[in-house]
């Protein structure tokens, strides 16, 4: 099934979508390339994204089922430390990346890159996201994902979970027991008591990161986002 944006973009991929002259998988490939990256592996079975990422000397990996599934398949292949990102992060920076790692614990097993509620709206006014609710405010995914230890592989089945509940984080929470739901309900969770404890269901410690540019929450899943992004790019020029 081709995606939305894809489709009236008329390409058979949303990672081939062109912005300003480059499609979206090469723009994110050279950010994470500038940002230190010795491989650049892709997760794809389409044809003709197999072939751009073959001309752009990236290492293609069968997907699985899932995204999680998929990141399961890139760490028996690529092993850690592996930092983990979309085709469609099209604003993707090498500085995110690097103040990402930077202020990542270094006790941390796995850590996820989220944008506070505020700070986007300041870099973007008018964008919608899906934001996560907690007591130290409200907080977007960033689509950036850091396994620094051959551990983190243990916290793939509760990503799994995530996933699948990602627009109910109520649900999410439910899994860690009445009291810490009841804490989220009446306000009082944080995020980085939730991630905590995420980290502790899987045996892993998790780490939340605050993105310090509120764009990083940005991609492209509808056709508004992808004229954001546009507008983005060619504003830099």
């Amino acid at each position: 099934m081709v995606d939305a944006v894809a489709l009236a973009e008329g390409v058979a991929h949303k990672a081939l979508i062109v912005v300003d002259g480059r499609t979206m998988l090469e723009r994110v490939a050279d950010a994470v390339g500038h940002a230190g990256a010795d491989t650049v592996a892709v997760s794809a079975n389409d044809p003709a994204v197999i072939a751009l990422a073959t001309r752009l000397g990236l290492r293609v990996l069968p997907p699985a089922a899932g995204p999680s599934d998929s990141v399961a398949t890139a760490l028996a292949a690529l092993g850690t430390p592996l930092l983990v990102t979309t085709a469609d992060h099209a604003l993707l920076e090498p500085e995110w990346i690097s103040d990402f790692l930077r202020d990542v614990p270094a006790d941390a097993d796995i850590a996820v890159l989220l944008a506070e509620r505020g700070r986007i709206e300041a870099a973007m006014r008018d964008t919608r996201r899906t934001y996560l609710r907690f007591a130290d405010g409200a907080w977007s995914g960033c689509n950036l994902f850091y396994l620094a230890t051959p551990d983190a592989a243990r916290a793939i089945g509760v990503w799994r979970a995530v996933e699948a509940d990602r627009k109910r984080p109520w649900r999410i929470v439910r899994r860690f027991g009445v009291g810490t739901l009841l804490r989220y309900l009446v306000g009082r969770l944080t995020l980085a008591d939730a991630v905590g404890r995420l980290g502790q269901t899987a045996n892993v410690r998790a780490a939340a990161v605050a993105a310090r540019d509120g764009l990083a929450a940005v991609d492209v899943d509808k056709a508004s986002d992808l004229a954001d992004v546009r507008a983005i790019i060619a504003s830099r020029r």
